[in-house]
C-alpha cells in the first residue's frame, strides 16, 4: 500500500515531544520561587531528555519509531540558589532561604525555541496535507 502522508508520523511524534517539553518550561517558570516542593526541598528544574530513532538503531532496534520522542524527564543538577533573607519562615540557621536554580530568560529562551519548533513541524504537517489534496484532485481530472 503507497502511503502518501509518510512523513506525518515522525511529525506527529516531534509535535507531542515539543508539547512535552513546553509542558516542562511552564513548570519551571511557574515554580520559579517555590521553596518547597513535594520533598520539601526547593523546587528542581526540570529538563526533557529526547531520543531518536537513530539511537535506537544504533542500539540494534531497527523497528519503525517514530524519529524524536521523549526518552525522560530529569532533574537538573544545579543546586539552589542561597538567598539571605533573615525574616523569612524558610530561612535556614545563617538567615539564608533556598531558592530554585532558575534562570527565567533561560527558560524564556528554551520556551520560545520548543514553540518555535512546534510551530515548524505543524506547517510542515499542513504542507503534506496540501500536497495530499493536490495529489487527490489530479486523480478527479
Amino acid at each position: 500500500m503507497i502511503q502518501i502522508l509518510s512523513g506525518i508520523q515522525n511529525t506527529s511524534a516531534a509535535l507531542d515531544a515539543e508539547h512535552t517539553r513546553l509542558d516542562v518550561i511552564s513548570q519551571n517558570i511557574a515554580n520559579a520561587h517555590t521553596t518547597h516542593d513535594v520533598d520539601g526541598k526547593p523546587y528542581q528544574r526540570q529538563v526533557v531528555v529526547f531520543e531518536t530513532a537513530l539511537q535506537n538503531a544504533m542500539n540494534g532496534d531497527s523497528a519503525s519509531l517514530p524519529a524524536i520522542q521523549v526518552a525522560k524527564i530529569e532533574r537538573d543538577s544545579r543546586p539552589p540558589l542561597l538567598i539571605p533573607d533573615p525574616g523569612n519562615p524558610d530561612a535556614d540557621a545563617n538567615g539564608n532561604v533556598a531558592m530554585p536554580n532558575i534562570n527565567i530568560q533561560e527558560e524564556m529562551a528554551d520556551l520560545i525555541s520548543a514553540s518555535r519548533t512546534f510551530e515548524a513541524n505543524l506547517a510542515v504537517v499542513k504542507n503534506a496535507r496540501s500536497m495530499a489534496m493536490q495529489t487527490l484532485a489530479i486523480g478527479k481530472h
